[in-house]
């Protein structure tokens, strides 16, 4: 199969997606927003073609997209209380906690802290059964918009070819997307109020997160 080809989503396309990122590939995908390219969140190479591609400054994260929370553990990351509430409550959608990594978290694309606190990783879990059904089978994916930066991000297959053209090993092909809409991003912080940092207000409103807090008299559960 060339590089660069575009594949319509089949069992046998999803197996090509998976070998690509497992051997440190890029693969551009369909999520519940825009077409993202994606890569194997332990490799760095993999994590350094998309900033060269993408011409994207190293000091913009990449979001690890989930299949479920489930993952996270295996991951090596945990989402610290009340955060685990909010996305039982509110994943999968747009909603983009910070998980905190364990000593044993294998990402190499936390966020640095200066001050030796743990590192950190923006996930998300798309609302979207397709985007879920190649997750699935990829597993854990490192993500970025699939445009240059600064540019429109690609809501179609043709406009990531465009971007990329043969610089990425495999396009998946899941139609049109509906187009960027912004998640909330939420930290915990336990000296914030409700227990967290609205770090960028989305389409999910900072009333209705505070709200889901108070829910069933405030008991934030393990």
């Amino acid at each position: 199969m060339s590089r660069g080809a575009a594949l319509k989503v089949t069992e046998e396309s999803l197996a090509e997606a998976a070998r690509v990122i497992r051997e440190g590939g890029l693969v551009v995908i369909p999520t519940d927003t825009v077409y993202g390219v994606a890569c194997d969140p332990r490799n760095t190479d993999a994590i350094d073609r998309i900033y060269r591609l993408k011409r994207r400054p190293r000091y913009k994260a990449l979001q690890v997209l989930l299949a479920s929370v489930d993952q996270l553990d295996e991951l090596g990351l945990d989402l610290p209380s009340p955060l685990n509430r909010l996305s039982a409550a509110f994943l999968p959608g747009a909603f983009s906690p910070i998980a905190v990594a364990r000593p044993d978290c294998t990402l190499k694309t936390l966020a640095d802290t200066a001050d030796g606190r743990p590192g950190t990783q923006g996930i998300r879990i798309p609302n979207s059964a397709l985007a879920l059904r190649i997750l699935k089978a990829t597993g854990p994916v490192a993500a970025s918009s699939a445009n240059r930066s600064g540019e429109e991000s690609a809501q179609s297959v043709e406009e990531a070819i465009a971007a990329f053209g043969d610089e990425v090993d495999l396009y998946l092909d899941g139609g049109p997307t509906p187009g960027h809409v912004s998640s909330t991003v939420v930290r915990a912080d336990p000296y914030g109020r409700d227990g967290i940092e609205i770090l960028r207000e989305g389409v999910i409103a900072q009333s209705v997160i505070r709200k889901a807090l108070h829910l069933n008299g405030g008991g934030l559960g393990a």
